[in-house]
């Protein structure tokens, strides 16, 4: 289940959110009614952090085979219709 709390309880109520963060789930805090951030244990950020270098590597190395560019256009419009088609 998504935790969502005020930010007040990173202070008051540490134990219960290093309790969910460690158990592999983020706590997103807000202030004021407002998403503010997000707090994941360093194992889930390191998965997180590796994946998306991985993946910039990989469009590094296609790049260098390639000297087909895409445009700023092509590249989101691309994205655009795979999460249209998903919702």
């Amino acid at each position: 289940m998504i935790q969502i709390r005020p930010v007040s309880d990173l202070r008051n109520k540490f134990p219960e959110i290093e309790k969910v963060v460690n158990e592999g789930q983020p706590v997103f805090l807000t202030k004021n009614g407002y998403g503010s951030m997000v707090v994941m244990s360093l194992e889930q950020y390191s998965r997180l952090s590796n994946y998306i270098e991985d993946k910039l590597d990989e469009a590094d190395a296609e790049a260098m085979e390639t000297d087909k560019r895409l445009t700023h256009e092509e590249v989101f419009g691309s994205i655009r219709q795979r999460l249209s088609k998903n919702a």
